[in-house]
């Protein structure tokens, strides 16, 4: 495949960015693409230019690290993540656009690389449990019913990535920030703090500057780990209730 790419560049949070064009030959439909990024980067370390910024972890859906707006489409026209997602999802003599997330909340360090401790200080704010020391308790001592221990584990697999931030046109965290909540909402262990945790989180998110949820859906629309949108309804429903008992 011949391809060509057009590349946000930005050298810093400061500098003013730009699209770059390059083109790549003989791609492989299937590298992934990740793997296309890297052949573009030996290209451009071997003519003396500086290679493009991007982050990347495991390379397995897993990290979240990835996230990228592919021709305006958080993590590219598959429902997948960027590493996940191949070069066979497009076609010989494409013109590729990458930029990365677009949020406030989500300032660029360089190129595509975004700065998403906004997320990390969301859950330091009421995403824990308590944890008392002592024996470990006994398995299942706590049955949890088939239905509440499905939507936990649902709700667990998200991976930060920031997809819904970035298709969100409010740039609004909320999927995430249910997501979290409700994972440990369903469970017994996180029921000491589930009235605080959800009105600090919603606390934390607001001063991040995030945008507010209308309920668009486009975060569930590309979330690579298919969290559902009533996931948001079962935080406003948590909020409700805290601020209603005065938790605040």
């Amino acid at each position: 495949m011949n391809i060509t790419l057009r590349v946000w560049r930005q050298k810093g949070p400061d500098d003013e960015g730009r699209l770059a064009t390059y083109k790549l030959t003989d791609v492989s439909p299937d590298m992934s693409f990740l793997e296309m990024l890297d052949v573009l980067n030996e290209k451009l370390t071997l003519e003396n230019e500086e290679p493009v910024a991007f982050d990347h972890d495991c390379r397995e859906g897993i990290c979240g690290a990835c996230g990228v707006v592919i021709d305006g489409e958080a993590h590219g026209p598959e429902r997948t993540t960027t590493c996940q997602l191949h070069m066979r999802s497009f076609k010989d003599g494409d013109t590729i656009t990458v930029e990365p997330w677009r949020a406030k909340a989500f300032p660029v360090v360089k190129d595509l690389v975004v700065d998403r401790g906004a997320f990390d200080r969301i859950i330091q704010a009421g995403g824990y449990i308590s944890a008392p020391t002592g024996t470990a308790p006994d398995a299942h001592a706590n049955p949890i019913p088939k239905p509440d221990a499905d939507r936990a584990f649902d709700a667990a697999t998200c991976i930060g990535c920031g997809a819904c931030v970035a298709a969100c046109p409010n740039a609004s965290s909320m999927l995430f920030t249910a997501a979290k909540v409700t994972h440990l909402g369903m469970l017994p262990q996180g029921q000491p703090e589930r009235a605080s945790r959800v009105v600090q989180m919603i606390n934390q998110q607001d001063e991040e500057d995030f945008g507010g949820c209308t309920n668009i859906g486009e975060c569930a629309a590309v979330c690579p780990k298919g969290i559902p949108l009533d996931t948001i309804s079962q935080l406003n429903r948590d909020l409700l209730g805290s601020l209603s008992k005065g938790v605040g």
